[in-house]
This record gives structure tokens, sequence and C-alpha cells, in this order.
């Protein structure tokens, strides 16, 4: 069901392959389920363990033939699904049944029917849900997108389906291991541009930031070794300064009658190298790695009055900062979070964040969704937010439409966008509260007040004031929309709103608009295309849709239409296309952007080596179509990867481009494997940007050690000096990584010099 696992039959052992020991594992086959037993026995009622019995035996016999990539039973991953589904997600009988059952559809000839028979409605709808996404990620972007939007159609009927496809994702990713590397980089990619977001919007704080962390494992080993390495040889200093830090805290806090814990936690390894990159310090400028967390035993009517005298005490000690205090208790986040947290000064100087909050909001911030229901009945708030995501997200699915690519595409788009997305909270004239996206404008909270009013608004009144419909909203705003019946919505308004509920709507709005722009430009298309000789197939209009930079073929029209485009420019299309397709002949290659005609080609080209399906840079320069991305610009030594464009050829990016987790998580046909031969002759565009402290002749010891030590080009070099800190950027041509890093080993011991980063020239 997910690419991380390869099904294979077991073959009886020869001379040389291990022997198995099929009693041994029968023995740990039981062992794993009898561990799943125990972890559900507090929710099971009357028939439940006998369902999840049966549902075990069916999975069993499905999969007794099946191992994974590691060589394992298949069966150990249907019920390390269910493990987790119960242990780490707080999921019930029903998602325990359907996590064993999560892949018997699929391999086998048993039907939606016979599940219905035998395990009952609900969970054949689940199993159902998860066979109709199994194919996520393994088509062509359109492909990928639409069946994202049907995944995303089950949430809205049955989250569950979502939580055990997490489930079944965290395991997929905690046995990446056994995975070739490509395989990894992909599955690492996808994990990271949808799966960790949406365990984020779920409130599944604890499966996200593992996701991240094995993302990071895979994809950039050497950092995340580098990290889990320093925390290690760190945790003795921090434990001691944690200890130091919750003393007094402690003291107070034992005093009153609300039973507690307090505990220190290092941050994951992942928003440590999210840090560390973005704030271009080193490790050890770091300070807040980790944070306190305070939480406590109290009813639930007294949880908000216990957490704020939690935090009066720890403020008798320490000082907070103003701007970091996050009040998530009277307005609980939209994924159902609920913490007060503040930033306090330790009396080493340090920054310390402080989390405080209760057993009940622990358990929702680490189990997300599910913990809610146990809740639910108790305080019909928990959770609000959730329900209203999911109901926003059944919008959107019904605005995209089934079938339609364009729409399927840029509803992903915009999910995606909303994942990570931080809250506002603004009122309407009459009181009401409106949570929207951080960013949010004026125009959004018109839509999310109703979809006429966004069409209609032309301004708008933030706390009395006239503003346009541009302002971006802030907490506490109290907003009046303006509306007009001379308003028409307009493509500009797409450049300022945040909010996927008014992205939609605007373009659902302006497309009946539109149509007639591209019903014009389709026939001025068609009448060129006859003189030029060409027929207007999908082919042909997917090329003209690409060669002129536009989205989609609707877009490519409506800019003719519109005059955007003039029709004489295809004689120019025409020309470049069969210059294109002189040089794909030498290929003998579909000029199709997929990247089996090219892998097919490359094993004709190396024959039986091992690496015949690896794009080799350098060797096979002459006889395949492949650059170097400018967005990334690789040199020899990079971890690297081919993508098959649709007019370039095969363009080569590095593992760590800003663009690698979009290409390789939706463009998984596209991807090549590449790697470097010698390139010792040629020379690569590289950028370091050099920062330290500024003194007489710095700039000539720096340049020195380019030209003179190494005798390597320079192509350009900026200093800039202010207050006596200096920044210069440097473009130049080295043989390798290796060449590079030697120069920046070498930079970095310049008197002076601070740090020495490579960046994308």
């Amino acid at each position: 069901m997910i690419n991380s696992i390869e099904r294979r039959p077991s073959r009886p052992a020869d001379a040389t392959e291990p022997v198995i020991d099929l009693e041994l594992e029968r023995q740990e086959i039981l062992k794993r389920y009898r561990r799943l037993l125990r972890a559900a026995k507090p929710m099971l009622k009357g028939d439940d363990a006998k369902l999840i019995k049966k549902a075990f035996n069916t999975s069993a016999e499905a999969h007794k033939n099946m191992r994974r990539r590691s060589g394992e039973p298949y069966i150990y991953h249907p019920l390390a699904v269910a493990q987790i589904a119960v242990e780490e997600i707080g999921l019930g009988p029903t998602s325990i049944v359907a996590a064993l059952l999560h892949d018997v559809v699929e391999d086998t000839d048993t039907t939606i029917a016979d599940i219905d028979h035998a395990f009952g409605p609900k969970v054949a709808k689940i199993i159902d849900g998860l066979t109709k996404i199994s194919g996520i990620f393994e088509y062509g972007t359109s492909q990928q997108a639409e069946n994202f939007r049907k995944m995303l159609l089950t949430l809205s009927d049955d989250v569950r389906v979502i939580l055990i496809k997490l489930a079944d994702r965290l395991h997929n990713m905690r046995t990446l291991d056994s995975m070739p590397r490509d395989k990894q980089l992909k599955i690492a990619s996808e994990t990271i541009y949808i799966y960790a977001p949406l365990a984020h919007r779920l409130g599944l704080y604890a499966i996200k930031s593992e996701l991240e962390d094995l993302y990071l494992k895979h994809v950039e080993p050497e950092a995340y070794k580098d990290i889990a390495r320093k925390l290690r040889e760190t945790k003795l200093a921090r434990d001691r300064f944690i200890s130091r830090f919750i003393e007094p805290i402690e003291a107070d806090l034992a005093e009153t009658d609300i039973k507690f814990v307090i505990k220190g936690r290092p941050k994951s390894i992942y928003s440590i190298w999210t840090k560390l990159n973005k704030s271009k310090k080193p490790f050890e400028e770091i300070y807040d790695l980790f944070a306190v967390r305070i939480i406590l035993n109290v009813p639930q009517d007294e949880e908000k009055a216990a957490c704020w005298r939690a935090y009066s005490i720890v403020t008798d000690h320490y000082k907070p900062n103003p701007d970091r205090l996050k009040d998530w208790i009277s307005t609980p986040r939209t994924n159902g979070y609920e913490s007060l947290h503040t930033t306090v000064m330790s009396k080493s100087g340090q920054w310390v964040e402080v989390q405080i909050r209760t057993e009940r909001m622990n358990e929702i911030a680490e189990k997300g969704y599910a913990a809610h229901w146990k809740y639910k009945g108790n305080d019909t708030q928990t959770g609000a937010g959730i329900e209203a995501w999911i109901s926003q997200v059944r919008d959107m699915i019904e605005s995209a439409g089934s079938g339609d690519k364009k729409a399927a595409i840029e509803f992903v788009d915009d999910f995606r966008s909303n994942l990570y997305s931080e809250e506002v909270f603004v009122f309407t004239p009459k009181g009401d509260l409106k949570v929207l996206q951080r960013g949010a404008t004026a125009l959004d909270f018109a839509f999310d007040i109703h979809t006429q009013i966004g069409a209609r608004c032309m301004a708008a009144k933030v706390n009395n004031t006239l503003v346009p419909l541009s302002h971006v909203l802030q907490n506490g705003d109290q907003v009046e929309v303006i509306t007009s019946n001379r308003q028409k919505p307009s493509e500009d308004w797409l450049r300022f709103v945040v909010t996927s509920k008014a992205k939609t709507k605007i373009k659902d709005l302006i497309k009946e608009e539109n149509k007639r722009y591209v019903t014009d430009g389709r026939d001025l298309v068609g009448k060129k295309l006859r003189v030029l000789r060409l027929d207007m197939t999908n082919e042909i209009i997917n090329q003209l849709r690409a060669y002129f930079g536009s989205k989609t073929a609707d877009d490519f029209f409506y800019r003719v239409g519109k005059g955007h485009i003039d029709v004489q420019e295809l004689k120019k299309f025409k020309s470049d296309k069969e210059a294109k397709e002189n040089r794909a002949n030498k290929l003998n290659t579909d000029a199709l952007p997929d990247a089996k005609a090219f892998v097919k080609e490359l094993k004709k080209i190396h024959g039986e080596r091992a690496d015949a399906d690896m794009l080799l840079i350098g060797e096979d320069m002459d006889r395949i179509d492949y650059t170097l991305s400018k967005c990334c610009n690789p040199i020899s030594g990079d971890d690297v990867f081919g993508f098959v464009t649709i007019n370039d050829g095969i363009k080569i990016h590095r593992v760590t481009c800003p663009n690698a987790v979009e290409l390789m998580s939706n463009h998984g046909n596209r991807i090549i494997k590449a790697k470097w031969t010698s390139q010792k002759e040629l020379a690569f565009l590289a950028g370091l940007r050099i920062t330290g402290t500024d003194r007489v002749g710095l700039v000539n010891d720096v340049t020195r050690v380019i030209s003179n030590e190494l005798h390597i080009n320079m192509r350009s070099v900026t200093i800039d000096s202010k207050d006596g800190i200096f920044e210069g950027n440097i473009r130049l041509y080295v043989h390798d990584t290796g060449h590079l890093e030697t120069l920046m080993r070498k930079l970095e011991r310049v008197q002076g010099v601070f740090e020495v980063v490579r960046f994308d020239s």
C-alpha cells in the first residue's frame, strides 16, 4: 500500500540465503499480537477482543507468504500500525480492526463487501477509504493531487481513515532504513510535504515531530547525526540547568493544593536544524533548545484558574518576555491545542520557554483529535476548532470538484498552505469571534462571513477606521464589511487573500467571467495552428502551455484571449519544438516528461553494470540531454537526482535544493537516479557567504587564500561592512565538494572570520 513496502513471497533457503526459523517468527508474531491486546484492553467492551482476534487471523492469513523489504514477515506491519493507532494516537477497537486489515483488500481477492459482512459497515467504510487512496503519490502531479483530494474526502466522512494513514506512514518511516537511497528520498519528501503538516493540523504533535526527525535522518543524515551527538554531549549540562531553574517553581507549587509534574524536554532535532538554518548561528549559540513543561492535575472546571496561578508563580521568580505570551487556553487553536506559553529570562541570562497545561490538555496535545473525543462529553468547546476545520475541508473539496485536474492541483496547494498556519482572532460588529489564518485580510474576513458578502466587498472598517480590502487583521480587531452591488471580484484579489475559502471562492467567481476570454483564445490558437499545419491535440496544447509559462491550458487560452500572448508567437514555438524534437530523436526517447524512457536508454548505454539505471554526470554528457539546475547550482560531489522536464531535457538538482521536496513528492514518475563521475577537469560555480568582524587587510587575506593558496578563480566578490561587522558574498569556481570544503576550512581560519557557509549561487 505504501511505497516503503515491497511485497515478496518468502522463498526456500538455498546455500547463499540465511535459514528462516518459521517457528521463531510465529512466536514473535504472537508476542506482538498479545502486546497489542494489552494496550487495547482498557477500552475493550463486549465482543471487541473477538473481533480483533478475527481481524488478526484474517490479516495473518492474507499476508502469510509476504515479506517486507527488510525480510521480516509482512504481518509485522499491520500489527505495528495497529499498535501506533492505539498507543500513540489513542484510537479504539474499530480502528484497531481497520489497521490490522488495512492492506488486505489491496493484496488479496477479499472485497469491501466481504469486510462489511465479516466486520461490519464502520470497518468496511474505513478500509474502503484507505484502499481508495493507496495509489497516492504514485502517478503524475494531477493524478496525485486527485488522489490526495480523495483522501481528504474521507477525512470529512471519518477522520479515522486519515489517522490510520498517518500511523501507516509513521511505521514506514521508522523502517525506511531497508529501502534504497532513491526510495528513501522520495518517501521522506512525501512525508515532509503532506503527512507531517497533516499530523500538525490534527494536533498529533508527537507524531508530527517524529515524522520531521525521520525526514531529516534520511535526507540530511550528517546534519541529523551532528545535532543528535551535540544534544547527547550537552545533556548533563542541560539537566543541571533545568534542575536549578525549576527548583523555586516546584517549592512554591508544592505549597498549593495543586498536584503537578514539571519536566524539561529538548526540542526536536528537526526544529533545532530549522532554527540553525534560519538564524545562521552555530549550535552552541542557540539557547532555546528545550522547553520546561508544567503539567497540572486538576478538575476540568478549575483548569484555567490553576494554569494562571502556575504562571504567576513562574513570573514571581523569572521576568517574562511580554511579546512571547501565548494564551491558547482562553482561545484554543483550531486543532484543539490548549496551553499557556511564556518565555522567561533565567538567572544565567538564557531565555527559557515554559509551557503550562493540565493533564487533559497534555493528552490532547500529544494525541490530538482522538483524545478530543475522550473529553467531548465534558466540554463541547474542546476540539470544536478541529470540527470547524474539517467542515472547511469539506467545503474546499466540494468547491474543487472531482476529476478537474486544475482544481485538484490548486486544492492541494491551498490545503498545504493552511496546514502549518497560525491563527488570528477577530470579532464581528456584534462581538462574534472569528478564527482566521494569520495574515488574513479584511477580504478574507468578508468571504468567511459569506461568499456573496466577499464578492461585493469594496472596503472594511477595522476598529471603526476605514481600511482597504488588503488590510492585514490583528488579534482583537473588530471588523465591519462594506459592500456594493457594483463591486466585482478581481484576479488581483488573489494576491492578498490567504485563506483557502477566499481563494477558492474568488477563483470560482472569476471563472465565469473568464470563460469568454478562454473561448476566444482557443479559437485564435486553433486558427493559427491550422496556418502552421499543426494539429490541435492535447499534447500540442500541453506543450504550448509549458512553453508560454501557463499553469493550465485554460490559463494559456485566457492569456491569448486577453491579448497578453500574441498568436504570432506560435510560429517561434513551432521552430523551437522542431529543434527540440531533433535533439530528442538522437536519444530515441519519448518527448513526454516520464523517466522510464530515459532509464531504458541509460540501460542500453551502460550495459550490465550495477549502476546502469543511473545518469552518470560527466560520462553521459554527449549521449543524454541534461543540464545543471540554476535554482541550486549542484557541484561535483553533491548528493543529486535528475528531473525530467517537459521542454528542457533532464535537470540535475541537489537533494537539498529548495524545490527538491516538491519535485520528489509530487512528480515521482519524473525522477531519475544520478551520480557524479570524475569531473576534475571541470569547474562549477559555487557561492560562499562569509561573516565576521571587520579589520584592515581582511579582504586581502580572504582573496589571498582563494587565489594564491588554492588557485581558485573568482567570478564576483561583494563585501559590505557596517558597525564593525562585515558580510561578503563570493562566487567562485571549484572542482567538487571536497575542493569547496577545503576552501571553507581555510577561510574559517582567517583572523576575524566568524562563519563561512555555502549558498545557492
